[in-house]
Formats: structure tokens, C-alpha cells, sequence
């Protein structure tokens, strides 16, 4: 099986060759996106791994592999790395067909599980009478405009460009103001049926007695008021996408009927004695514990069987701080009449950081659009609101409280100290050798990836060994032999 590995910074090109060698792959390098398209014509690839940026210009280079070998090589799975990574990117990447999207700096395992996974997978494909199981290549849209850069939400929207491709219903979960609304549409923009219709409705702003009017329509004279047909929210969304929001806030008796539907494909408008056809995928999003809602009889378990072929989780803001600042630059930008630079003083970005967010996303742009209306261009602490300059506050007071206890602990443990430290004091030269023992120790022997630790390179890590008088494994030379030696005359 061969893979390919293309990125212009040759220490990590070198580090993901070593580890896809060490697990039995023939592993050939690029580094720039031309030598990889001469590459492309030289045989079947059955694993790439592409760098975003490989060149000092702007381009994402990267992309433009990953499409090339989509259409020329369907079959070869794509591996994006970045060290500039984003939720949109993540989505981009995994729609466009990649088969995974890598933000750098990444574990040595990452690599390995990929390279085990897809070996596996090639190896059913071309198994005599089997299908692999690698993920179909979704279509490649650009139109969402998701931020973020922590590694959950990344995750998430991986998992939003796998299942795009499938018809498969999806349950949202998330606390109230995660943006789960934007996750829904960004499945139906990225899924076959995105030119059809996307409904959002909005279950729990429904009253009880009407809902089963709104989903499913009605016959004139159906109930007092009827005075005409109505087409429901279900035909609406016919050959599209509708999303259920808060789902858990239905009837029982609304979950029967919508189950049926669901099941059967049909639907029966309020008054009539006509079932009506309908192609819809259903996304149904709630803040609730779903599981839970079963559990105490308020959410039927059939409908949550249903509903939930795939699970999306989003974690709140509070979770993922990281995305906070990125977030809130978006929200300025976009409120700013007429746009322009847009900044934050170090005191905001700490308060910022600093809040839980309980309104998450939501509560985040309140805040900022405040924020941009009471400044002029540069948003300090004053102009957020109280509740988040008062987290700030109380924020940097624990942070003292804490400085000062760990201040007071110093202190005891300098006093108690022996006043003969100084005869522990080594050299310079004695400490390089020690920490680069343990290093060699940590890595079980690796020198590409201590030397990465290290932040050297490998001749120069070998050199220092050298010097110091270690082995591989960061033992020192002469130690090991004495020791067996000693333990062989003690059998004697």
C-alpha cells in the first residue's frame, strides 16, 4: 500500500513518513503541490497526507490537491493538516471528500489510527465479494459561515460533512444559544437535497391544539377558523429538509402521529380522509437530556430511536473559550456600518474570555453588538455589560487569591530547605545531558520525534548523544553493561 505525505516543512513531512513506515506503509514525499500532481500520474495512491498552506503565498494549496485527487483517484483517502485550523475549514474539508482533517500539532496516534483504518478498509474493499467501507464523497459547497477553532466543535463539524452526504435523520443536542439552527442548515446546504426547501419550526412556540395543524395542514372546515385547505410545514419541506426545534416539548400525542409519518412517509391532513406523500429528512434539535425525557415517560422512546440515527452534540461556549475572541471579531465586523478595523483593549479580550456565557453564542452577540454601538471602534471593559465585567473582576481576584497561596508555600518550602543546596548545583553541560535522557526516555527511543520535542534537529540531536555519552534509549553508555555484569556475577 503506498501513501504519499506533502507538506514544505520537511521536519513534519518526515515525522508522519516515520510513523505510516512503522506501520508496514511505502511511503513517498512531496513537498510542494506541483511535485505532488507529478506524483499523482506514477500509480494509485491509497493514502495522502496534504499540508492546507504549502507555499509563504496565501493559497490554500492543499484544496487544490485534495480536489485533484477526488477526481482522479476517488478511491485514495485525503488526510488535511493545518496548523490554522477552524470549524468551517474542518466542514470544507471533509465535503470536499478528505477523509479526515488534522489540526497541527497532532499526536503521533492520530496518524497511526488513520493509517490502521484505512489499510482495513482497503484490504474489505478488495476483498472478493465486499464493499469497503470508506465514506461516500459528499458534494463540495462553500456557503456556511461557521466560526470556531477548538478542537470539539471541529470534531463536530467533521461529523456534520460525513453525514450531509446521507439521508439519515440527525438529533441536535445542545444547550440554548449553541447555534443548532446553524448546524441544521449547514447539513441541508451540504446534502443532495440543497436545492430543495430547509424548515425550521420551532415546536415548543407551538400550542399543543395547533401543532398538528402546522405540521400536517388541514381541509377547509376541518375546526372553526378552517376556511380554506392548508398545506402543512411537512409538504413544505417536501424533497427537503425540515428542522424539528425542541422536539421534547411536543405532546405524546403529537409524537404518535409524527412517528407514523416519519415511518410511512405519508401524512393525513387535519379534516381528511387522504394520505398525502412526502420526501423529507428530519433534523430535530432540543437543550433537554433526551435520554432522560424517555426515561420519565415525557419523550417516546420509538420516536428518539427514530430521530437519532446520528447524534451531534454542541458544546457550550464555556467549553470551547477558544472560540470566544473569533466569535466575537465576526460579530464586530459584521455590526460595524460599513465595516473597517475593528479591535478589542487587552482588558475586553480578558473579560471575555473570562465569562461562562450561559446564553452561549446568542448571549455572545448581544454582547458584542452592544459593545460596537457604545464605542468607537475599539471596545474596552466599560462597554460590555456589568455581568461580564464583574466575571473579570472576580476572575482576577481568584487568580491572586491563588498567586498568593502558592507564594506563601514557596516561602515555607525555601525556609525548610538545607542550607547545603548549593552542593546540588551541576553544571550546564551535566542538565543538557539529564534532560535529553529523559526525552530519549519519553519517546522509547524515537530521535525524530525527541528531536521534534526538543525543538532540534536530528544531526544535531545526535551529535549532542554523542557528546554526552547516551544511547538510544537515553541510557549512558557503559551503565547497562556494568549493571548485567554485576547481576551475572551475583547469579554466579
Amino acid at each position: 500500500m503506498k501513501a504519499l505525505v506533502i507538506d514544505d516543512n520537511e521536519l513534519v513531512r518526515d515525522n508522519v513518513a516515520e510513523v505510516l513506515r512503522g506501520e508496514g506503509w511505502e511511503v513517498f514525499e512531496a513537498d510542494s503541490a506541483a511535485r505532488a500532481f507529478e506524483l499523482l500520474a506514477d500509480g494509485s495512491w491509497q493514502l495522502v497526507f496534504c499540508d492546507v498552506k504549502l507555499s509563504d503565498s496565501q493559497q490554500a494549496e492543499g484544496y487544490a490537491v485534495l480536489r485533484r485527487f477526488v477526481e482522479e483517484q476517488p478511491d485514495a483517502q485525503i488526510v488535511l493538516m493545518t496548523g490554522h485550523g477552524s470549524a468551517a475549514g474542518a466542514l470544507d474539508a471533509v465535503s470536499s471528500g478528505a477523509y479526515d482533517y488534522l489540526m497541527k500539532p497532532f499526536e503521533v496516534s492520530d496518524v497511526m489510527r488513520i493509517a490502521q483504518d484505512v489499510r482495513r478498509a482497503v484490504e474489505k474493499r478488495e476483498r472478493p465479494g465486499t464493499t469497503g467501507e470508506l465514506p461516500p464523497t459528499p458534494v463540495y459547497t462553500s456557503d456556511i459561515d461557521l466560526v470556531g477553532v477548538s478542537s470539539g466543535f471541529v470534531g463536530v463539524m467533521k461529523m456534520v460533512g460525513r453525514v450531509a452526504a446521507t439521508s439519515l435523520p440527525v438529533l441536535i443536542t445542545g444547550e440554548s444559544g449553541t447555534g443548532k439552527e446553524v448546524v441544521a442548515r449547514a447539513i441541508h446546504r451540504r446534502s443532495p437535497r440543497a436545492e430543495g426547501s430547509f424548515v425550521a419550526v420551532n415546536c415548543g412556540a407551538v400550542p399543543s391544539e395547533l401543532i398538528e395543524s402546522e405540521m400536517f395542514g388541514h381541509v377547509r372546515g376541518a375546526f372553526t377558523g378552517a376556511e380554506r385547505d392548508r398545506r402543512g410545514l411537512l409538504q413544505e419541506a417536501d424533497g427537503g429538509t425540515i428542522l424539528l426545534d425542541e422536539i421534547t416539548e411536543t405532546t405524546p400525542a403529537f409524537q404518535v402521529k409524527l412517528l407514523r409519518a416519519l415511518q410511512e412517509g405519508e401524512i393525513r391532513r387535519v379534516g381528511s380522509n387522504h394520505t398525502i406523500s412526502v420526501d423529507v429528512r428530519v433534523i430535530a434539535a432540543t437543550n433537554r437530556d433526551v435520554e432522560r425525557e424517555v426515561r420519565e415517560g415525557r419523550f417516546r422512546q420509538d420516536l428518539f430511536y427514530r430521530l437519532n440515527a446520528v447524534t451531534l452534540h454542541l458544546p457550550p461556549l464555556r467549553e470551547r473559550r477558544e472560540d470566544v475572541m473569533p466569535l466575537a471579531r465576526h460579530f464586530a465586523e459584521r455590526a460595524v456600518p460599513g465595516g473597517g478595523p475593528f479591535s478589542f483593549s487587552r482588558d475586553a479580550v480578558r473579560a471575555l474570555v473570562s465569562y461562562d456565557w450561559p446564553g452561549n453564542i446568542r448571549e455572545l452577540e448581544n454582547a458584542v453588538v452592544r459593545a460596537v454601538a457604545l464605542c468607537d471602534r475599539l471596545v474596552r471593559p466599560e462597554d460590555l455589560p456589568e455581568r461580564v465585567r464583574n466575571a473579570a473582576a472576580a476572575h482576577d481576584a481568584a487568580l491572586l487569591q491563588h498567586a498568593d497561596v502558592e507564594a506563601r508555600a514557596h516561602d515555607a518550602e525555601s525556609a525548610a530547605a538545607p542550607a547545603a543546596e548549593e552542593e546540588s548545583l551541576v553544571s550546564l553541560s551535566e542538565l543538557e545531558g539529564r534532560h535529553i535522557a529523559r526525552v530519549l526516555q519519553h519517546t522509547g527511543g524515537n530521535k525524530q520525534a525527541a528531536a521534534r520535542l526538543l525543538g532540534i534537529d536530528r544531526t544535531t540531536l545526535q551529535r549532542m548523544i554523542k557528546r554526552h555519552g547516551l544511547d538510544a534509549q537515553g541510557t549512558r553508555e557503559g551503565s547497562e553493561g556494568k549493571n548485567g555484569e554485576g547481576k551475572a556475577q551475583a547469579h554466579a
